[in-house]
């Protein structure tokens, strides 16, 4: 597949500007479900185009996380084959999968978290006085109790 590109410069950064055809081939191979098309009046149905952006927040989460859809599956206690369907914006969730599946994927963040502090050499902290130096403490004063 040949493409013709154009660069362009806007605000100091750099854009792609490629024909429509090959944009819609680019998204399409990213897996990620498609958004429904809007109505004559421009709107989104607003179910169908949940599911797709839950899918797409899913999908895109799972990826940046290293996990396969086994693993993910694994960790959020449910089936490969319904986080699957999830994200093919194919079955719509219900808010107890979805939060099995975003702690599974915090979980696996700190997990990165914990292992990359491990790995990183001690942080220099501040050095300790020396004996003797810095503000003098003050004496407590006790109140001396009266007489009975």
């Amino acid at each position: 597949m040949t493409t013709s590109v154009q660069t362009i410069a806007l605000a100091g950064a750099n854009y792609v500007i490629l024909p429509e055809a090959d944009y819609r081939n680019l998204t399409a191979e990213s897996g990620e479900p498609p958004l429904p098309p809007p109505d004559a009046r421009g709107n989104y149905p607003a179910l169908e185009t949940m599911q797709a952006l839950i899918a797409r927040d899913i999908l895109r989460s799972r990826r940046a996380a290293g996990l396969t859809q086994v693993e993910l599956a694994r960790r959020a206690g449910i089936r490969a084959e319904t986080l699957s369907r999830i994200e093919k914006g194919r079955h719509s969730p219900s808010v107890a999968t979805v939060d099995k599946i975003d702690r599974a994927l915090k979980q696996r963040a700190a997990e990165d978290a914990e292992a990359a502090a491990a790995t990183r050499p001690p942080a220099a902290g501040p050095k300790p006085k020396a004996p003797g130096r810095g503000k003098p403490q003050r004496a407590q004063r006790t109140r001396k109790s009266k007489g009975k």
